[in-house]
């Protein structure tokens, strides 16, 4: 992320990489009240960030409970971090004294001794991995959708691949005159679809070979849209072969795989006068990543393996995102940007694991295809198909007509999503978004009650 950010000021930015980095040292040395939904995400954490002395001391109470709502968390150690990244720059991490300790930290974790229920294995990061870093720049995937431009993230994430094959499986339905469950439907299958190829394909493209002219062709959408008639397909359902010639309507002999990932991640989108835009997504994959804080940092480190699958379906299937030394694993990330006619038009993304994609994908239907605002195309209730025999539902998504009716007709299945302590993991996505609205006004979105509900904020808003 680090290097990513520097990159992106160096290429990008008007100001320094010290001048952007002011704002974050202000929040942390100021600190934030905690509310519910942190508490909350404290809870479910816990027992990660018990194990390490460093995570104790800065997240925890001093009996090491989690912080009670109302609580002021500062992070001065954060606030050093980011103030030597400033004045050293990215190499700091990389080459410097902050990739020593957090080579260190890796190598020798801080447990507290007698509270891991699970044994803690040092890890193998050495500060030569990290000086071997590099940030790969690549091309955005694209396609056309009702005549606008959609542009997404590149493999190794599957979120630009996957959402794209799912339009153009979409454009073979006229989504915005059919009625509202029918065009649904279409969605649903779209998805099941597109993740069947998704698991199957993609990975990072300097190990395999993702077929990436193949799965965004409309042509090949053509071959996976035939697949979809008035009934739900069976889960898995296998993947296409997205190699021309494409013919027939059919599937491949392979068989997909599922995935693990995590969903605690951030998006942001933000534009600025000039009408430059940028949607961003990172992640730290579970609740406290791994549960380590890098001592006198004030960081946590990821738990970013878990994004790898870790052994195929089979004995016998291929599968692209098996870890290897120096492989990036797959993510879901699905930052998102419309342009209409050569111009912005609006921009979407969010966490939430492989559920990012179906997000994205539902916003992206109910905006361009239903004609809801980006605010109420955003707050609508959401279900996410994964090529799975059950679809996860939002509580008002499952309890609607449109549910019903999928069920009792095209034998959908629906499966309510929970979490283990309410309200977190009780919602598919925590998106944010921006609508150009034209001379030079801009609409800021984010989720009006999900995760607590987001934060829009506009610098100098229209009177």
């Amino acid at each position: 992320m680090v290097k990513t950010w520097s990159a992106a000021v160096r290429r990008f930015g008007q100001k320094s990489f010290r001048s952007d980095l002011q704002p974050a040292i202000g929040v942390a040395r100021r600190g934030f009240i905690v509310d519910q939904n942190f508490n909350q995400q404290e809870q479910v954490s816990l027992a990660d960030l018990q194990t390490f002395a460093s995570s104790r001391s800065l997240f925890l109470t001093k009996d090491g409970q989690p912080l009670p709502v109302g609580t002021r968390l500062r992070n001065p150690d954060l606030a050093r971090t980011y103030a030597a990244l400033g004045r050293y720059g990215a190499d700091y991490l990389y080459r410097g004294p902050l990739g020593a300790d957090i080579a260190r930290t890796v190598q020798h974790p801080p447990v507290v001794p007698g509270v891991a229920d699970f044994p803690i294995r040092p890890g193998y990061l050495t500060r030569a991995d990290l000086a071997a870093y590099r940030v790969i720049p690549r091309d955005p995937t694209h396609v056309r959708y009702r005549g606008l431009d959609v542009y997404g993230m590149p493999p190794s994430s599957s979120g630009g691949i996957t959402v794209g094959e799912a339009l153009n499986i979409l454009s073979n339905f006229p989504m915005s005159t059919e009625n509202r469950t029918t065009a649904l439907f279409h969605y649903l299958e779209a998805s099941r679809l597109a993740f069947a190829d998704r698991n199957a394909y993609i990975g990072d493209p300097a190990y395999v070979d993702v077929p990436q002219h193949g799965l965004l062709d409309p042509a090949y959408a053509h071959t996976r849209a035939c697949l979809i008639h008035d009934k739900a397909l069976t889960s898995p359902v296998r993947p296409g072969s997205p190699y021309p010639p494409y013919s027939g309507c059919g599937a491949s002999a392979a068989n997909g795989t599922q995935d693990a990932e995590g969903r605690e991640t951030n998006h942001l989108v933000v534009a600025d006068r000039w009408g430059n835009v940028v949607s961003y997504t990172n992640t730290i994959e579970q609740l406290a990543g791994s549960g380590i804080t890098v001592p006198g940092r004030g960081f946590l480190l990821n738990n970013e393996m878990t994004d790898f699958n870790f052994a195929p379906a089979t004995p016998t299937t291929y599968d692209p995102n098996l870890p290897a030394a120096g492989k990036r694993p797959r993510s879901s990330m699905s930052p998102t940007i419309v342009l209409r006619n050569g111009h912005f038009d609006f921009a979407v993304g969010s966490p939430g694991g492989a559920t990012i994609i179906t997000t994205v994908l539902q916003i992206l239907v109910n905006h361009v295809d239903f004609g809801l605002s980006l605010p109420a195309a955003i707050a609508a209730p959401r279900a996410s198909q994964r090529n799975a025999a059950t679809t996860d539902a939002e509580a008002a998504f499952a309890a609607s007509p449109e549910a019903a009716t999928l069920t009792s007709q095209y034998g959908e299945q629906f499966k309510t999503v929970t979490g283990p302590v309410l309200p977190l993991n009780s919602w598919i996505g925590n998106a944010t978004g921006i609508q150009y609205l034209g001379h030079g006004r801009y609409e800021a979105a984010a989720e009006p009650v999900r995760n607590g509900g987001g934060s829009a904020l506009v610098v100098a808003p229209a009177r």
